[in-house]
């Protein structure tokens, strides 16, 4: 479980084309990436010359009831889930938004986030332009219809040359689904299919629950276009580099799915082997802090031999800690959400592994619980390197103030969180563990673990 209350990743996105229950499918989709983005979700389809949106609240089944996918009937649709950024609880929040022209009608989708957006706005506004949100998806959608450019696709290509930070957008027309991908692949998106159905997604796993074939991961600075004839791709950067979020085989993602051709259980799982190696420690059991470190947990105890236990119980029915908009609210959705197992570590020494520490709260009562239950020691193993920098690519940190490791050492962090001892996996140990080489010219983000900015903004 990750100790992220505030570090939200904004959302997930999903389109269809060619399908005659377009909706459902979409919902369905939508439904597998739920970990994206639990606070609202909305959906576009299209009906013949017609777009039709729909937004709701809360989870993919309250947003969207049986009765209303009923009623959006269509062959092609987009989807977006969501998290609310800075705590601004609000339909208008949703995606996707769509935008309607004298002639045309256009839906937009967007995960990540503008780093130049500001710039780009105010620019947009000093030639007339009207905005109606924060959006960023609308900042595209005005740049979109600045563009001089005779067609859509090249309209969207010089637009998307001007943006800088990470996106992933996907965009539906009367005549076209699009998606694209930024020129870093900050964040995840992949192609599949269904019969004579093509989809996007952000993660594969939404394949998986809809029984499509997975075909490829979007390239780093690629557009895809689909049509009745297929899909089709063209290029926005002559020399793409990948930089993929590194918090996505972290934490974001789900451990079944396969992101840029890496599962995410079996990189977590890698991550707690050499977290083993580096830094071993003594002890009778290992327990997993859930859910996300459980696939790091069994790596752990797999390469050091120490028994793997679950040793905390987590109660299904309450809500993920961190997209509460208080303080207060967020300690108390931690003491309804776990509790631990007394006659596993009465009496042990407990290795808890972790897959990061943000700000601290939900370690320092996972410690708590376990020594109230009777754990001798407890030694937290983190299955990342310490979180020190601001995310400004979608991930709603924006502060290093939020930070327990900023300006902290390891020994001040583990006092604060009141483990006996407390070990993070190195910038070496995390880029093994993932198997994407990291370079000059490509492969991870680790700007939240090191300041490297690869789409500008940053500290």
């Amino acid at each position: 479980m990750l100790d992220i209350r505030g570090l939200n990743e904004a959302c997930g996105v999903f389109g269809v084309w060619g399908h005659k229950d377009a909706a459902e499918m979409a919902y369905f989709g939508l439904h597998a990436l739920q970990h994206r983005g639990q606070d609202g979700a909305g959906m576009v389809v299209k009906n013949g010359d017609r777009l039709i949106r729909h937004r709701g609240s809360g989870l993919a089944a309250d947003a969207f009831p049986q009765k209303t996918l009923d009623e959006l009937k269509g062959t092609a649709a987009i989807g977006h889930v969501r998290y609310v950024m800075s705590g601004v609880h609000s339909q208008d929040g949703y995606q996707p938004r769509l935008f309607h022209f004298q002639k045309s009608s256009l839906a937009i989708g967007h995960n990540g986030s503008l780093v130049n957006s500001h710039e780009l706005r105010h620019a947009l506004e000093s030639e007339g332009s009207i905005f109606q949100t924060s959006a960023d998806s609308e900042t595209l959608a005005h740049l979109i219809r600045k563009s001089s450019e005779p067609l859509l696709l090249d309209k969207l290509k010089a637009s998307l040359k001007k943006i800088q930070g990470s996106y992933t957008f996907v965009l539906l027309t009367q005549k076209k689904l699009m998606a694209a991908r930024d020129p870093q692949g900050i964040r995840p998106l992949v192609l599949g299919k269904l019969g004579e159905t093509y989809m996007v997604a952000s993660e594969t796993c939404a394949f998986d629950t809809l029984g499509a074939t997975y075909i490829r991961d979007v390239a780093p600075g690629e557009i895809v276009i689909i049509d009745d004839d297929g899909p089709r791709s063209d290029f926005i950067a002559s020399d793409p580099g990948l930089r993929v979020c590194s918090m996505e085989f972290v934490y974001f993602a789900r451990p079944d799915s396969n992101i840029d051709g890496i599962n995410v259980h079996t990189s977590r799982k890698n991550a707690g082997r050499i977290l083993a190696k580096e830094a071993p420690t003594p002890a009778d059991v290992v327990v997993p802090s859930p859910d996300s470190g459980i696939s790091a947990a069994i790596g752990y105890a797999e390469a050091s031999g120490i028994p793997y236990e679950i040793g905390i119980i987590k109660n299904r029915y309450a809500k993920r800690t961190f997209i509460e908009p208080s303080q207060e609210l967020r300690e108390l959705g931690v003491k309804l959400k776990l509790s631990a197992v007394r006659a596993i570590v009465e009496g042990k020494s407990v290795v808890l592994v972790e897959d990061s520490i943000v700000r601290g709260t939900t370690s320092k009562h996972i410690v708590a619980l376990l020594k109230e239950a009777g754990a001798k020691e407890v030694h937290m193993k983190v299955a990342s390197p310490l979180l020190a920098h601001t995310c400004c690519y979608g991930v709603d940190l924006h502060t290093t103030k939020e930070l327990i490791a900023y300006n902290r050492t390891t020994k001040d962090i583990c006092r604060a969180i009141g483990a006996d001892s407390l070990s993070y996996i190195s910038e070496a140990g995390l880029v093994e563990a993932i198997g994407i080489p990291c370079s000059k010219g490509g492969g991870l983000c680790m700007a939240c673990f090191n300041g490297d900015y690869p789409a500008g903004g940053g500290n």
